[in-house]
């Protein structure tokens, strides 16, 4: 849990850095920040989305389309929202408010990508946090970026890497076999796809309703080591 506790910190801190600097930033440095953190996102969105290479596009095409409907169907998003809606009605005193925006944002950008996946179980099963390190460091900036625009609700989203990437690594065992190979490049590939999503709703190209693709994170290795 090493790795994750260092995350939940430098989510917060990048928070706190963020909502210090934003009120200062005037309206046009603003629109730059989520233009660069949109781009950023994309880019490393493509690089995960590379790992398609090494397994058959298939997978990672059904397993996408059978997650985003399995994810609409259980409203995943919505749910995020309302949750987000929730917390932002009680600390908002009926005042303009983004952090809903901001929770929701934060969360799916902070826990998609193989990242969560493969460095909480490392972390659980040896005790090498190496690779949330690296995760740390980005989520960090992420968080001073979002965080200039969006507020403290980016902060929040600290208590879903809790407990997303902490539930993971304390069941680190039951995935330690499990995602090796053509799974592994799956779940890579398809957490690309839905990072460019995120990307491309940062820069405000397209509103995609990425939490409810997150059942592809699942179903794409699932297919892989099915059928590959």
């Amino acid at each position: 849990m090493t790795g994750t506790l260092i995350n939940v910190g430098t989510v917060l801190l990048g928070t706190l850095v963020g909502v210090l600097l934003g009120p200062h930033l005037p309206e046009g440095l603003h629109q730059r920040v989520m233009a660069g953190l949109g781009l950023l996102t994309i880019l490393i969105g493509i690089d995960l989305g590379l790992a398609l290479r090494e397994v058959s596009p298939v997978f990672v095409l059904v397993g996408v389309l059978a997650g985003g409907i399995a994810g609409e169907l259980l409203g995943i998003e919505r749910r995020l929202e309302r949750l987000g809606d929730r917390i932002q009605a009680a600390v908002s005193r009926g005042g303009p408010s983004r952090v809903s925006e901001g929770f929701v944002t934060a969360s799916l950008l902070f826990c998609v990508g193989p990242l969560t996946v493969v460095g909480a179980i490392q972390d659980g099963l040896t005790g090498d946090f190496q690779a949330l390190l690296t995760k740390s460091l980005l989520d960090g900036f992420a968080a001073i970026a979002l965080a200039a625009t969006l507020g403290w609700g980016v902060g929040i989203a600290a208590g879903t890497v809790l407990v997303v990437q902490g539930g993971i690594a304390l069941g680190a065992g039951l995935f330690d076999d499990v995602l090796v190979g053509e799974a592994l490049d799956a779940l890579t590939a398809a957490g690309g796809l839905l990072i460019l999503g995120i990307g491309l709703k940062l820069l405000g190209v397209a509103d995609v309703k990425v939490g409810n693709f997150l059942p592809a994170l699942v179903f794409a290795p699932a297919l892989a080591l099915i059928f590959g």
